[in-house]
């Protein structure tokens, strides 16, 4: 009977100390995409990291702005200037949010999981509300998630309404992120 008593509380204390414990990463994606009639604009970005709290749903990402790859040198510079995300006075975007159904997902079992995450994004030193969809696959204890939705420029306060930077760059770009969790 002991033996049966203590194996439950082994067990008990193992669930607990990983649904207590944070997922990270420091090498997550996002990939930025705009399309107008005079040109296609990607970039990429491989050096987001993030933290995932299974207990509380609580899930944080940052993103540095500069480490966005373009594929030529003037769109990078573009990007980084002052007219547009100013990136050396505004060096991060962030994320934090909550998982509101965190209770619908078992990060300790394989599976395919929707999650609906609410929060803040900052970006450019401007903060909005989102509500947006991940979707999280674990198989095997590794933990991936997916997030795509798009951003209106205007509401970060990247406007352009003259010269060529309003024809070749999009009102709203598509996002899209991925995220591989360790424990």
């Amino acid at each position: 009977m002991k033996s049966l008593f203590l194996s439950i509380v082994l067990i008990l204390t193992s669930i607990t100390t990983y649904s207590q414990g944070k997922l990270s990463t420091t090498s997550g994606h996002i990939k930025v995409f705009s399309t107008t009639p005079v040109e296609d604009i990607e970039a990429n970005n491989y050096k987001v990291t993030s933290n995932l709290t299974p207990s509380t749903g609580v899930i944080v990402f940052s993103v540095p702005m500069q480490s966005f790859e373009f594929p030529n040198a003037k769109m990078q510079r573009h990007y980084n200037s002052k007219k547009f995300l100013n990136t050396k006075r505004h060096p991060k975007g962030k994320f934090k949010g909550t998982i509101t159904n965190i209770s619908d997902i078992d990060f300790t079992k394989n599976g395919s999981y929707t999650a609906f995450v609410s929060g803040k994004l900052t970006i450019r030193g401007v903060s909005n509300n989102v509500s947006e969809r991940v979707y999280f696959t674990v198989k095997d204890g590794v933990v991936t998630g997916k997030i795509e939705f798009d951003i209106v420029l205007a509401n970060y306060r990247v406007i352009f309404t003259k010269r060529k930077a309003a024809k070749n760059i999009a009102k709203s770009v598509e996002v899209t992120v991925l995220l591989n969790y360790t424990q």
